[in-house]
């Protein structure tokens, strides 16, 4: 029998520290809560960012992807995010802070490679027949 490999990649230990800088940054607790619990939620963002892959593409043991997505895209626009970075760059949170990925793990698309565009130009005068 094979053993399936687990999605799953934080510790207890990290979730303690985490979950603690999460509860500073959201700053309240109102509307309805969340099906999902915050620590599975944060397992599927760590899992799309290390897989590169889509929203969609998340598995469903996981999460449902739209749920996820909006759940993120909220904490963006409450400001949690950015309240949470700012939680993480103290020195007690070094563990949590080794969980998310930052730009320099992150390999460019080779269109931001600074490469030339291969369109044509074309010039108004010879557009317009003028010698």
């Amino acid at each position: 029998m094979e053993k399936k490999a687990s999605r799953v990649k934080m510790s207890d230990e990290v979730w303690a520290q985490l979950s603690e800088a999460i509860e500073k940054a959201k700053h309240s607790h109102a509307g309805a809560p969340s099906k999902q619990a915050e620590r599975e939620f944060i397992e599927a963002l760590l899992y799309l960012i290390r897989v590169g892959a889509p929203w969609r593409d998340l598995p469903a043991d996981l999460g449902y992807w739209h749920a996820v997505y909006m759940r993120f895209r909220r904490w963006e626009a409450r400001g949690i995010w950015r309240r949470l970075w700012s939680q993480l760059a103290a020195d007690h949170f070094t563990q949590a802070r080794e969980l998310f990925v930052d730009s320099t793990t992150i390999r460019a698309h080779h269109h931001a490679a600074g490469a030339p565009k291969k369109t044509v130009q074309i010039r108004l005068w010879d557009a317009l027949g003028v010698d």
